[in-house]
């Protein structure tokens, strides 16, 4: 009973796309907003994201990484920025082991769900973990391994 519990899930979402936060911005700015009202919803839809010349690929999960900038715990908001801008994370109070992630300056990467992407791409979280001890090597490695995700998947 679990295994079709469990693939019924994943019929429904696929898993985790790694992208960058300009590659959400970009998509909003196309008008390939989720939902109805102004890039915000939790219908799972998705928007599309270019991955290469005239290839798109559908996104609603998304991996991302990315430095702490500010974190506003009454907002249960956190401001993070990659390599193309800056995103923002809801949700992080509720996330299992988060707080470790939650300090101005830390290397992290968040999974979750596209609420907005344009103006500013809004994620709410389902995971985050602290990638600090290592973030020179994740940081120089992110773009690649977004790149190289995306042409397989596309």
């Amino acid at each position: 009973m679990y295994k079709a519990e469990k693939s019924l899930v994943d019929k429904k979402r696929p898993p985790p796309v790694k992208v960058l936060s300009g590659q959400l911005r970009a998509a909003g700015g196309r008008g390939h907003t989720m939902g109805h009202t102004m890039g915000h919803t939790d219908s799972g839809e998705g928007v599309h994201i270019r991955v290469g010349p005239g290839r798109s690929l559908l996104v609603s999960l998304v991996w991302m990484q990315g430095t702490v900038l500010e974190v506003q715990l009454e907002r249960n908001t956190v401001l993070l920025m990659d390599e193309t801008g800056t995103f923002t994370v809801q949700g992080v109070n509720s996330i299992p082991k988060g707080k470790p992630c939650l300090i101005q300056g830390k290397y992290v990467m968040v999974m979750g769900v596209i609420q907005a992407a344009s103006p500013e791409p809004v994620i709410r979280a389902v995971k985050m973990a602290d990638l600090s001890e290592q973030a020179a090597l994740h940081r120089r490695m992110w773009k690649l391994e977004v790149e190289d995700l995306q042409r397989v998947m596309a």
